[in-house]
């Protein structure tokens, strides 16, 4: 497979971002300002944080990523083209997934210089409000968590500081699976509206699909095995739709979903004759 190869989209024209009127708007503005204290925060923090994450996953757990140079090239380019919205969609198998795909994305200094570059992502409000250390830990490193099957208002709320993120520039990372795959494959039918639902508000929005699978990884577990090698290959879509409502962000995730089962089938047959 092509690491980074464009696919063109299926309709050429844009889905427009959607509002709920004035108080959707209040919501986000009341919303704005601690999103930029986090990122003040986890900015100045960068400089240990990021490069004792590379350091654990790299010398404590003995993670190496496969060819990395490509996909951080890639990431690096989009990340230069300029200020439209850009989604980093993935499969998801381990609880470390973000983390993994930030590193793959881009090298601890180059985090730390371009701090923009460092993904948002979404973990599950439930893990994150276990403890203290993970409440800090992934207020420092750009988490907003999300409930899962939670009320749809609060779900609403976090959509719309990551819509507001995007279009400031800030790269967004999620699942389109909304979790962790249990049968080791990527669910094509297991579609979270939440990828469709900000592509479709955000409008004109870049999506990076990524795949990332250790050589031991059979299944889904909590971490990778201990000395794993990661492939990561990514794919550049521009997903459009023609429809409305809810059936537009059903249509626009599963054409990323569809992407990643297609880099999936890639990567098993590439396996094959590795």
């Amino acid at each position: 497979m092509e690491v980074g190869a464009r696919v063109p989209a299926r309709v050429a024209e844009p889905v427009g971002p959607s509002s709920d009127g004035p108080a959707s708007a209040a919501r986000e503005a009341g919303g704005r300002w601690p999103l930029a204290l986090q990122g003040l925060v986890g900015r100045l923090a960068a400089p240990v944080c990021v490069p004792l994450a590379v350091l654990v996953m790299r010398a404590g757990f003995g993670w190496r990523i496969r060819d990395a140079a490509r996909s951080r090239a890639l990431y690096t380019r989009l990340l230069g083209e300029g200020p439209r919205p850009l989604l980093v969609a993935a499969n998801h198998l381990t609880m470390v997934d973000s983390a993994l795909i930030a590193w793959g994305l881009g090298s601890a200094a180059g985090h730390v210089v371009r701090y923009r570059g460092l993904p948002w992502n979404v973990p599950e409000q439930s893990r994150v409000e276990s403890s203290w250390l993970w409440r800090v830990l992934a207020y420092l490193v750009k988490c907003l968590p999300i409930p899962r099957g939670g009320e749809r208002r609060l779900v609403a709320q976090v959509l719309e500081r990551l819509r507001h993120l995007m279009r400031r520039g800030e790269v967004v990372l999620m699942f389109p699976e909304g979790g962790r795959s249990r049968t080791g494959r990527v669910d094509a039918e297991s579609v979270a509206q939440g990828v469709g639902r900000l592509l479709q508000e955000v409008g004109d929005c870049r999506v990076l699909c990524v795949y990332l699978r250790g050589d031991a990884q059979g299944s889904w577990s909590d971490l990778p095995a201990r000395g794993d090698t990661f492939t990561l290959t990514t794919r550049l879509v521009e997903p459009r739709t023609s429809l409305r409502g809810l059936r537009a962000s059903r249509d626009l995730a599963s054409q990323v979903l569809g992407h990643l089962v297609e880099m999936e089938q890639a990567y098993w047959s590439e396996r094959a004759v590795r």
